[in-house]
């Protein structure tokens, strides 16, 4: 995306993110409004050096993005052996990727909870 500018990902943010979902972002000034528009919000300071932070003291560090970092990473490898691949099949490569990513599951077990989804 070449303008990252709040009023440009303001409406993806609300087409994509469930209103009072929390966000967990970097320092970033696009996402200072992500309260105003109705979504709780924790970021850290990587200009500072903050990559985590521990914000109750029980040594688990609740503030972070590395979540979706290794997503990305992951994300990164699973597509390069394929390729070439259309800006108009990437919608379905990034579906089937986060489905996979969320149930956590590999093997026979995967091929289960794909059907599972296909029939409810």
């Amino acid at each position: 995306m070449s303008n990252v500018k709040q009023k440009t990902i303001e409406p993806l943010i609300k087409d994509t993110i469930v209103a009072g979902t929390r966000v967990y972002t970097d320092e970033y000034s696009i996402y200072a409004r992500l309260q105003s528009w109705g979504y709780g919000h924790k970021s850290v300071n990587h200009g500072r050096g903050e990559f985590a932070r521990d914000e109750d003291g029980d040594g688990f560090c609740e503030v972070h993005v590395n979540t979706m970092e290794g997503f990305w990473s992951l994300l990164r490898s699973w597509l390069r052996p394929h390729r070439g691949i259309s800006q108009e099949q990437l919608p379905l490569y990034l579906g089937f990727f986060e489905f996979v990513y969320n149930v956590r599951k590999r093997g026979k077990a995967l091929l289960g909870a794909l059907i599972a989804l296909l029939v409810t």
